[in-house]
């Protein structure tokens, strides 16, 4: 049985279209069976992105990126921002094709990536909503790389549940950066954020 976070999906290709309201753009997301939170917007996904620490014109990178709906909103509402999106698993890369070409995003781009493996560069921020079940390790690994793909200042910011794991991944964050900090909180879950 495979979960998002297999390479290859085997399950029925079934598609489904998710409206969303973040960042001031109302649109229209593309998902499927075998990506990440299929039917709907995540709540853990939303509190990210609303809460998130952005700023126009910077490199960001959505590590993770499921459907893309994080990366298309940043890349939306910061037109001068340049957006690399990976993930691992197929459907979720075609997917997040499909909604840059349909949000006719030209400041976006997607690569399929186990973790950080086909990523160059370095970024001013990396967005993450960690798959937590693909296993602690496997989220401890995005973490502890993240520092050698952030910009000096750059930021890593995830979303957890506080309760389901998220206060063992912000300990790590402590431990690889040096500091920590919750910006937002809403039924269960954080958002956690660590500076370079």
């Amino acid at each position: 049985m495979n979960h998002y976070y297999s390479k290859n999906q085997d399950s029925k290709l079934i598609i489904n279209k998710i409206t969303v309201d973040l960042l001031g753009n109302e649109f229209e997301i593309t998902n499927s069976s075998g990506v990440f939170s299929s039917k709907k917007l995540d709540r853990g996904t939303e509190l990210l992105i609303k809460n998130a620490i952005l700023k126009d014109g910077q490199d960001v990178l959505d590590l993770g990126c499921g459907c893309g709906v994080v990366g298309v909103s940043i890349a939306k509402a910061y037109p001068s921002s340049n957006i690399t999106m990976c993930d691992f698993n197929k459907r979720a890369i075609k997917m997040a094709r499909i909604n840059i070409k349909d949000q006719n995003l030209q400041n976006a781009k997607v690569k399929h990536s186990d973790k950080y493996s086909k990523i160059e560069g370095t970024f001013d921020t990396i967005i993450l909503n960690p798959p937590q079940s693909a296993g602690k390790q496997v989220c401890f690994d995005m973490i502890t790389q993240a520092k050698d793909f952030l910009n000096s200042d750059g930021l890593l910011q995830i979303v957890a549940r506080h309760n389901k794991g998220g206060k063992d991944l912000s300990e790590k964050m402590a431990n690889i950066f040096g500091n920590v900090k919750d910006i937002a909180k809403k039924g269960g879950f954080r958002v956690y954020v660590s500076s370079k």
